[in-house]
Protein backbone atom coordinates (compact mmCIF):
# COMPACT_ATOMS: atom_id res chain seq x y z
CA UNK A 1 0.00 0.00 0.00
CA UNK A 2 1.37 3.40 -0.94
CA UNK A 3 0.87 6.54 1.09
CA UNK A 4 -1.18 7.92 -1.81
CA UNK A 5 -3.55 4.96 -1.54
CA UNK A 6 -4.58 5.76 2.01
CA UNK A 7 -8.24 6.75 2.51
CA UNK A 8 -8.81 10.34 1.48
CA UNK A 9 -10.14 11.35 4.86
CA UNK A 10 -10.16 10.04 8.43
CA UNK A 11 -13.10 10.56 10.76
CA UNK A 12 -12.59 12.89 13.68
CA UNK A 13 -15.11 13.29 16.48
CA UNK A 14 -17.70 11.54 14.36
CA UNK A 15 -18.05 14.09 11.53
CA UNK A 16 -14.83 16.11 11.20
CA UNK A 17 -12.30 14.99 8.63
CA UNK A 18 -8.58 15.32 7.90
CA UNK A 19 -7.30 15.40 4.35
CA UNK A 20 -4.58 12.77 3.89
CA UNK A 21 -3.62 14.23 0.54
CA UNK A 22 -3.05 17.58 2.21
CA UNK A 23 -0.89 15.95 4.88
CA UNK A 24 1.19 14.27 2.19
CA UNK A 25 1.58 17.55 0.36
CA UNK A 26 2.39 19.65 3.41
CA UNK A 27 5.00 17.20 4.66
CA UNK A 28 6.44 16.74 1.14
CA UNK A 29 6.29 12.96 1.61
CA UNK A 30 4.71 12.46 -1.79
CA UNK A 31 7.42 14.48 -3.54
CA UNK A 32 10.15 12.56 -1.71
CA UNK A 33 8.64 9.21 -2.75
CA UNK A 34 8.39 10.41 -6.33
CA UNK A 35 12.01 11.52 -6.22
CA UNK A 36 13.01 8.11 -4.89
CA UNK A 37 11.22 6.50 -7.83
CA UNK A 38 13.20 8.68 -10.23
CA UNK A 39 16.55 8.13 -8.51
CA UNK A 40 16.39 4.37 -8.06
CA UNK A 41 16.00 2.02 -11.01
CA UNK A 42 14.10 -1.17 -10.09
CA UNK A 43 14.36 -2.08 -6.35
CA UNK A 44 10.57 -2.34 -6.15
CA UNK A 45 10.62 -4.33 -2.86
CA UNK A 46 12.71 -1.56 -1.28
CA UNK A 47 10.44 1.19 -2.57
CA UNK A 48 7.39 -0.70 -1.32
CA UNK A 49 8.84 -0.96 2.19
CA UNK A 50 9.67 2.75 2.23
CA UNK A 51 6.12 3.61 1.11
CA UNK A 52 4.71 1.37 3.84
CA UNK A 53 6.84 3.05 6.50
CA UNK A 54 5.87 6.47 5.14
CA UNK A 55 2.19 5.50 5.27
CA UNK A 56 2.56 4.40 8.91
CA UNK A 57 4.17 7.70 9.83
CA UNK A 58 1.58 9.79 7.98
CA UNK A 59 -1.30 8.01 9.74
CA UNK A 60 0.47 8.23 13.10
CA UNK A 61 0.86 11.98 12.54
CA UNK A 62 -2.84 12.34 11.71
CA UNK A 63 -3.84 10.31 14.76
CA UNK A 64 -1.82 12.56 17.03
CA UNK A 65 -3.37 15.58 15.37
CA UNK A 66 -6.85 14.48 16.46
CA UNK A 67 -5.82 13.40 19.95
CA UNK A 68 -5.47 9.67 19.32
CA UNK A 69 -2.30 9.35 21.32
CA UNK A 70 -0.14 6.30 20.66
CA UNK A 71 3.42 5.30 21.32
CA UNK A 72 5.94 6.73 18.88
CA UNK A 73 6.69 4.10 16.21
CA UNK A 74 10.09 2.47 16.46
CA UNK A 75 12.13 3.88 13.60
CA UNK A 76 15.59 2.31 13.83
CA UNK A 77 16.36 0.35 10.66
CA UNK A 78 18.65 -2.25 9.13
CA UNK A 79 19.62 -2.00 5.46
CA UNK A 80 21.23 -5.16 4.09
CA UNK A 81 22.70 -5.83 0.67
CA UNK A 82 25.82 -5.68 -1.44
CA UNK A 83 27.69 -2.44 -2.16
CA UNK A 84 26.17 -0.04 -4.66
CA UNK A 85 22.55 -1.10 -4.24
CA UNK A 86 21.19 2.28 -3.10
CA UNK A 87 21.30 2.03 0.70
CA UNK A 88 22.78 5.47 1.24
CA UNK A 89 20.34 7.08 -1.21
CA UNK A 90 17.38 5.50 0.57
CA UNK A 91 18.73 6.67 3.94
CA UNK A 92 18.87 10.24 2.63
CA UNK A 93 15.28 10.11 1.35
CA UNK A 94 14.11 8.45 4.58
CA UNK A 95 15.64 11.36 6.52
CA UNK A 96 13.62 13.79 4.38
CA UNK A 97 10.40 11.87 5.10
CA UNK A 98 11.09 11.71 8.83
CA UNK A 99 11.95 15.39 8.96
CA UNK A 100 8.91 16.41 6.91
CA UNK A 101 6.64 14.62 9.35
CA UNK A 102 8.40 15.95 12.43
CA UNK A 103 10.00 12.72 13.68
CA UNK A 104 13.48 14.23 13.44
CA UNK A 105 14.53 17.88 13.49
CA UNK A 106 16.45 18.00 10.22
CA UNK A 107 16.87 15.89 7.05
CA UNK A 108 20.47 15.10 7.90
CA UNK A 109 22.34 11.80 7.55
CA UNK A 110 25.64 11.36 9.39
CA UNK A 111 27.39 8.37 7.79
CA UNK A 112 30.08 6.62 9.84
CA UNK A 113 32.00 3.35 10.13
CA UNK A 114 33.72 1.57 13.00
CA UNK A 115 36.77 3.86 12.70
CA UNK A 116 34.60 6.86 13.58
CA UNK A 117 33.19 5.23 16.71
CA UNK A 118 35.80 2.95 18.22
CA UNK A 119 39.02 4.14 19.85
CA UNK A 120 42.43 2.50 19.88
CA UNK A 121 43.10 2.61 23.60
CA UNK A 122 41.29 2.61 26.94
CA UNK A 123 39.13 5.68 27.42
CA UNK A 124 39.16 6.67 23.76
CA UNK A 125 35.96 4.99 22.51
CA UNK A 126 33.35 6.73 24.66
CA UNK A 127 34.38 10.28 23.65
CA UNK A 128 34.57 9.30 19.97
CA UNK A 129 31.15 7.65 19.99
CA UNK A 130 29.52 10.47 21.94
CA UNK A 131 30.98 13.07 19.57
CA UNK A 132 29.46 11.24 16.59
CA UNK A 133 26.12 11.03 18.39
CA UNK A 134 26.26 14.73 19.16
CA UNK A 135 26.66 15.46 15.44
CA UNK A 136 23.89 13.05 14.50
CA UNK A 137 21.27 14.11 17.06
CA UNK A 138 18.22 15.53 15.35
CA UNK A 139 18.77 13.42 12.25
CA UNK A 140 19.78 9.95 11.04
CA UNK A 141 22.95 8.09 12.02
CA UNK A 142 23.99 5.69 9.23
CA UNK A 143 26.51 3.07 10.41
CA UNK A 144 28.02 1.24 7.46
CA UNK A 145 29.40 -2.27 8.01
CA UNK A 146 27.98 -2.15 11.53
CA UNK A 147 29.11 -5.73 12.26
CA UNK A 148 32.72 -4.54 12.48
CA UNK A 149 31.82 -2.88 15.77
CA UNK A 150 31.90 -6.39 17.26
CA UNK A 151 35.22 -8.26 17.15
CA UNK A 152 35.03 -11.03 19.75
CA UNK A 153 38.32 -12.57 18.57
CA UNK A 154 40.24 -9.51 19.81
CA UNK A 155 40.40 -9.30 23.61
CA UNK A 156 41.70 -5.72 23.43
CA UNK A 157 38.97 -4.49 21.12
CA UNK A 158 36.80 -1.61 22.34
CA UNK A 159 33.90 -2.02 19.92
CA UNK A 160 31.61 -3.44 22.58
CA UNK A 161 31.84 -0.18 24.49
CA UNK A 162 30.56 1.70 21.42
CA UNK A 163 27.74 -0.83 21.06
CA UNK A 164 26.67 -0.33 24.68
CA UNK A 165 26.56 3.45 24.23
CA UNK A 166 24.57 3.08 21.01
CA UNK A 167 22.10 0.71 22.69
CA UNK A 168 21.45 3.20 25.45
CA UNK A 169 20.89 6.06 23.02
CA UNK A 170 18.69 3.99 20.69
CA UNK A 171 16.43 3.26 23.64
CA UNK A 172 16.48 6.45 25.70
CA UNK A 173 16.89 9.03 22.94
CA UNK A 174 14.85 7.46 20.15
CA UNK A 175 12.89 10.70 19.85
CA UNK A 176 16.13 12.53 18.98
CA UNK A 177 17.85 10.08 16.64
CA UNK A 178 17.12 7.36 14.08
CA UNK A 179 19.88 4.77 13.62
CA UNK A 180 20.32 2.86 10.37
CA UNK A 181 22.66 -0.15 10.50
CA UNK A 182 23.94 -1.28 7.10
CA UNK A 183 26.02 -4.07 5.61
CA UNK A 184 26.01 -7.54 4.08
CA UNK A 185 22.92 -9.56 5.02
CA UNK A 186 24.70 -12.65 6.42
CA UNK A 187 27.09 -10.58 8.52
CA UNK A 188 24.28 -8.39 9.84
CA UNK A 189 22.33 -11.52 10.84
CA UNK A 190 25.36 -12.79 12.76
CA UNK A 191 25.83 -9.37 14.36
CA UNK A 192 22.23 -9.33 15.62
CA UNK A 193 22.55 -12.90 16.95
CA UNK A 194 25.51 -11.99 19.18
CA UNK A 195 24.01 -8.59 20.03
CA UNK A 196 20.32 -9.35 20.61
CA UNK A 197 19.78 -6.01 22.30
CA UNK A 198 20.71 -4.26 19.07
CA UNK A 199 18.46 -6.51 16.99
CA UNK A 200 15.49 -5.95 19.32
CA UNK A 201 15.74 -2.19 18.83
CA UNK A 202 15.58 -2.40 15.03
CA UNK A 203 11.99 -2.42 13.80
CA UNK A 204 12.46 -2.23 10.05
CA UNK A 205 14.70 -4.62 8.13
CA UNK A 206 15.04 -3.79 4.43
CA UNK A 207 17.00 -5.98 2.00
CA UNK A 208 18.50 -4.40 -1.10
CA UNK A 209 18.81 -6.93 -3.96
CA UNK A 210 21.54 -6.85 -6.58
CA UNK A 211 20.74 -5.26 -9.93
CA UNK A 212 20.44 -7.23 -13.15
CA UNK A 213 22.34 -6.34 -16.32
CA UNK A 214 19.53 -4.40 -17.98
CA UNK A 215 18.86 -2.50 -14.76
CA UNK A 216 22.53 -1.53 -14.51
CA UNK A 217 22.53 -0.36 -18.13
CA UNK A 218 19.48 1.78 -17.36
CA UNK A 219 21.23 3.15 -14.27
CA UNK A 220 24.25 4.05 -16.39
CA UNK A 221 22.12 5.86 -18.95
CA UNK A 222 20.39 7.78 -16.16
CA UNK A 223 23.74 8.78 -14.64
CA UNK A 224 24.96 10.07 -18.00
CA UNK A 225 21.70 11.92 -18.65
CA UNK A 226 21.97 13.70 -15.30
CA UNK A 227 25.44 14.94 -16.31
CA UNK A 228 24.37 15.84 -19.86
CA UNK A 229 26.16 12.97 -21.57
CA UNK A 230 24.76 10.21 -23.79
CA UNK A 231 25.94 6.96 -25.32
CA UNK A 232 26.03 6.64 -29.09
CA UNK A 233 24.14 3.66 -30.54
CA UNK A 234 27.36 1.68 -30.90
CA UNK A 235 28.49 2.69 -27.42
CA UNK A 236 25.22 1.45 -25.93
CA UNK A 237 25.84 -1.99 -27.44
CA UNK A 238 29.39 -2.03 -26.09
CA UNK A 239 28.20 -0.79 -22.69
CA UNK A 240 25.82 -3.74 -22.38
CA UNK A 241 28.74 -6.06 -23.11
CA UNK A 242 30.89 -4.21 -20.59
CA UNK A 243 28.30 -4.55 -17.84
CA UNK A 244 27.79 -8.26 -18.47
CA UNK A 245 31.52 -8.96 -18.33
CA UNK A 246 32.19 -6.67 -15.37
CA UNK A 247 29.45 -8.31 -13.30
CA UNK A 248 31.35 -11.60 -13.46
CA UNK A 249 34.63 -10.08 -12.24
CA UNK A 250 35.97 -9.44 -8.72
CA UNK A 251 34.98 -6.40 -6.68
CA UNK A 252 31.82 -5.70 -8.63
CA UNK A 253 29.77 -3.16 -6.67
CA UNK A 254 26.54 -2.73 -8.63
CA UNK A 255 25.74 0.93 -9.35
CA UNK A 256 29.02 2.11 -7.85
CA UNK A 257 31.01 0.09 -10.39
CA UNK A 258 28.84 1.50 -13.17
CA UNK A 259 29.48 5.05 -11.98
CA UNK A 260 33.22 4.44 -11.86
CA UNK A 261 33.19 2.91 -15.35
CA UNK A 262 31.41 5.94 -16.76
CA UNK A 263 33.83 8.30 -15.05
CA UNK A 264 36.65 6.51 -16.84
CA UNK A 265 34.72 6.67 -20.12
CA UNK A 266 34.37 10.43 -19.68
CA UNK A 267 38.11 10.65 -19.11
CA UNK A 268 38.81 8.73 -22.32
CA UNK A 269 36.29 10.85 -24.24
CA UNK A 270 37.99 14.04 -23.09
CA UNK A 271 41.40 12.75 -24.15
CA UNK A 272 40.01 11.62 -27.50
CA UNK A 273 38.48 14.99 -28.24
CA UNK A 274 41.65 16.86 -27.32
CA UNK A 275 43.82 14.50 -29.38
CA UNK A 276 41.56 14.84 -32.39
CA UNK A 277 41.61 18.64 -32.22
CA UNK A 278 39.55 20.70 -34.66
CA UNK A 279 36.14 22.11 -33.94
CA UNK A 280 33.50 20.48 -31.76
CA UNK A 281 29.74 20.62 -31.66
CA UNK A 282 27.57 20.44 -28.58
CA UNK A 283 26.66 16.89 -29.56
CA UNK A 284 30.36 15.96 -29.76
CA UNK A 285 30.86 17.18 -26.21
CA UNK A 286 27.93 15.11 -24.96
CA UNK A 287 28.47 11.86 -26.83
CA UNK A 288 30.35 8.86 -25.43
CA UNK A 289 31.59 6.67 -28.29
CA UNK A 290 32.19 2.93 -28.35
CA UNK A 291 35.96 3.51 -28.41
CA UNK A 292 35.72 5.32 -25.07
CA UNK A 293 34.50 2.06 -23.54
CA UNK A 294 36.48 -0.46 -25.57
CA UNK A 295 39.75 0.86 -24.15
CA UNK A 296 38.73 -0.46 -20.74
CA UNK A 297 40.93 -3.28 -19.46
CA UNK A 298 37.71 -5.26 -19.01
CA UNK A 299 37.91 -5.75 -22.78
CA UNK A 300 41.66 -5.45 -23.26
CA UNK A 301 42.84 -7.75 -20.45
CA UNK A 302 39.75 -9.42 -19.02
CA UNK A 303 40.37 -7.60 -15.73
CA UNK A 304 38.42 -5.01 -13.72
CA UNK A 305 39.44 -1.43 -14.50
CA UNK A 306 40.67 -1.05 -10.93
CA UNK A 307 42.43 -4.43 -10.77
CA UNK A 308 45.77 -2.77 -10.10
CA UNK A 309 44.25 -1.59 -6.81
CA UNK A 310 43.02 -5.01 -5.68
CA UNK A 311 43.66 -5.40 -1.94
CA UNK A 312 45.77 -8.21 -0.48
CA UNK A 313 43.89 -11.28 0.81
CA UNK A 314 43.98 -10.11 4.43
CA UNK A 315 42.23 -6.81 3.67
CA UNK A 316 38.94 -6.09 5.42
CA UNK A 317 35.63 -5.42 3.73
CA UNK A 318 36.19 -1.75 4.42
CA UNK A 319 39.16 -1.92 2.03
CA UNK A 320 37.05 -3.65 -0.59
CA UNK A 321 34.41 -0.96 -0.84
CA UNK A 322 33.35 2.45 0.44
CA UNK A 323 30.03 3.65 1.82
CA UNK A 324 26.94 1.66 0.90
Amino acid sequence: MTAAELPIAAERNGDETIDVGGALRDSEVRSVLERLDRELVALEPVKTRIREIAALLVVDTLRRRVGLASERPSLHMSFTGNPGTGKTTVALRMAEILSGLGYIEKPQVVAVTRDDLVGQYVGHTAPKTKEVLKRAFGGVLFIDEAYYLHRPDNERDYGQEAIEILLQVMENDRDKLVVVLAGYADRMDAFFRVNPGMGSRVAHHIDFPDYGRDELVAIGELMLEQQRYALSADALTVFRQYVEQRMAMPRFANARSIRNALERARLRQANRLVDEGGTLTRADLMRIEASDLLKSRVFANGLPDDSDALPPPQATARDHYGAS
